[in-house]
């Protein structure tokens, strides 16, 4: 309804940052939480929120579970399949280049190829089982492109420059539904895709790119499951559910298609890939599962359940138990080459130590001997490395890695110099705190559920490496990728929150009119200009540095101009 007359209107998904949810108008109906106010709601009067009602469902209750679904838009996909192309032809164009195994290569590919052949990780100096220290999923992903390319460049890489444009994808599509906003969906993909530290990291065949893949469709599995339980919640009150009785009566009917957390149960298959690539992936573990407890009651209270943490723990307890162990499943299946074969390391440690060997248990007492001696690896790594950086450097670019540098080549100068620096786009990365800080505010201010979701995972992604840094572990800037997403999501929602800023006079003064037609299009004007010169300019950034991370021969001077913090970047 509109605030002027009190008369309803259909109801349509409103724009990305179109607020006004006041304390006035949550105070009219107390059965609705902020929790589920976000950027996308219109704004109303305190009137509004208790008058509109359809189907038996009041209007303000009704928009907070219904979910954003334009799943069919042409034009959303079109401009996706813009932005992926472009991710796309960056991650793919020369990919075979620079030649031979750079940086870290000398590990991961070698090992994938003779995984391809043997089932395990082969040490060819001792002609035994190599000892590795992270889990095998990853290599078994470099292995796809070998078996189709074989072990050359464009075999070791492929696999990485692809789930590198996925990721784009998936993220576009993220974006755009959190934010209910082709532009702004589209924004986050443009971003991550002219984004440096992404780019040359899906071009360089490590374990890193796999990683932040699996943790990203994870967390998109975790939105798809927030808006398919809300949009179940809203079709049992639409059939005359009453969500305030107690018991049964109070919830909605199970059945196999709405009932079961699908997209839940996907999200714990990711997570089990992502551990399966590195063992890092664990602290999106309890920050995507507290993000599952506290969306759940946030439905519950949107609907008028009496008391939702109790009802929210009662009835999904047993889904996150479930996906807990098909999480663990799906980590136990990415060692299913050990399994298979008798050669792997420590594949028959109990044996060879003079002790029974079951024929299961006895496995999987090996492999856990095995990850015993991983994680004391993990927590023991001290030695210095010319290239290793502390966690408070990440974001700031202080300390990048050079994976590959050569002065061969001619370039039409006296002297040329071809370089892979894995540094971020400088104009983007160095947006990244300040972006943080603007989120927490507007997630404080605004008590937005897209805010405190995109600030946990960053904290998933970063903070535990803080840890880690005080006990003197060795670590690089690549550990920062699982993270790198999260980020642009942070700046991108300040540019949405830049390009329609809410009604603060408004908001402030109960019953006072919303903002007029003509203010509001001044605002979003002046917003859109700011935020598409700032996209212009990471862009523009992007193009500058592009030579440094793909390994262009360039002159020297030029090569020189780019390294902008000086030694710390060489």
């Amino acid at each position: 309804m509109t605030p002027l007359d009190g008369q309803c209107t259909p109801y349509r998904p409103s724009a990305a940052y179109d607020r006004g949810v006041t304390t006035a108008a949550t105070a009219q109906a107390p059965a609705i939480t902020t929790e589920d106010a976000g950027p996308e709601e219109k704004y109303e009067s305190p009137e509004a929120g208790s008058a509109g009602q359809r189907g038996g469902v009041a209007d303000v209750v009704r928009r907070r579970l219904l979910p954003f679904d334009a799943r069919l838009d042409p034009y959303s996909w079109l401009a996706t399949g813009v932005i992926v192309v472009i991710a796309g032809i960056l991650r793919l164009v020369n990919l075979d280049k620079p030649k031979g195994l750079i940086f870290d290569e000398v590990y991961y590919p070698t090992d994938a190829w003779d995984m391809l052949h043997r089932g395990v990780e082969w040490d060819e100096k001792t002609n035994g089982p190599a000892y590795v220290v992270h889990p095998p999923l990853g290599k078994w992903m470099i292995a796809l492109g070998e078996m189709v390319y074989g072990n050359n460049e464009m075999g070791w890489r492929i696999s990485g420059a692809l789930i590198g444009t996925l990721s784009v994808l998936i993220m576009v599509r993220v974006a755009r539904r959190m934010f209910h906003s082709t532009v702004l969906g589209c924004t986050a993909g443009l971003l991550i895709a002219l984004d440096g530290f992404h780019l040359v990291l899906s071009r360089i065949s490590l374990l890193d790119i796999f990683l932040m893949f699996f943790v990203v469709a994870a967390f998109g599995a975790l939105v798809m499951d927030r808006d398919s339980r809300r949009r179940r919640w809203l079709r049992a009150m639409e059939a005359g559910l009453d969500p305030s009785q107690p018991g049964k009566a109070g919830r909605p009917a199970f059945d196999w298609r709405t009932g079961v957390p699908w997209w839940r149960l996907l999200c714990a298959v990711m997570l089990g890939c992502a551990l399966g690539v590195k063992w890092s992936a664990i602290w999106f573990v309890p920050a995507f599962a507290l993000l599952i407890v506290v969306w759940e009651v946030g439905a519950r209270r949107s609907a008028g359940v009496r008391r939702p943490w109790r009802d929210t723990v009662i009835d999904e307890f047993g889904w996150l138990l479930l996906a807990g162990v098909l999480m663990l499943l799906t980590y136990t299946a990415t060692w299913a080459g050990w399994f298979a074969t008798d050669t792997g390391y420590f594949r028959h440690w109990l044996r060879d130590t003079g002790h029974a060997e079951p024929p299961v248990w006895g496995a999987i007492r090996n492999l856990l001997h095995y990850h015993h001696e991983m994680y004391k690896f993990h927590s023991t790594l001290d030695a210095t490395h010319q290239y290793q950086s502390w966690p408070w450097q990440w974001l700031l670019l202080g300390r990048p890695i050079a994976f590959y540098w050569s002065t061969d080549g001619t370039c039409g100068a006296s002297s040329c110099a071809s370089h892979i620096l894995l540094v971020g786009t400088p104009l983007l990365w160095w947006s990244f705190i300040p972006a943080l800080g603007a989120l927490a505010w507007f997630g404080i201010a605004r008590r937005d559920w897209r805010a405190g979701a995109i600030l946990l995972s960053v904290a998933a992604g970063l903070l535990p490496w803080f840890y880690f840094a005080m006990q003197g572990r060795t670590m690089f800037a690549f550990y920062a990728l699982p993270a790198q997403p999260f980020l642009v999501l942070a700046v991108v929602y300040v540019l949405g929150a830049i390009m329609t800023p809410a009604p603060a006079a408004a908001v402030a003064t109960p019953g006072a009119a919303p903002p007029t037609d003509e203010s509001s299009s001044d605002r979003r004007l002046i917003g859109a200009v700011v935020a598409g010169a700032y996209v212009l300019l990471v862009a523009v950034c992007f193009a500058y540095f592009y030579p440094i991370y793909v390994g262009q021969i360039i002159p020297y001077d030029d090569w020189s101009a780019r390294m902008w913090l000086g030694s710390r970047w060489i």
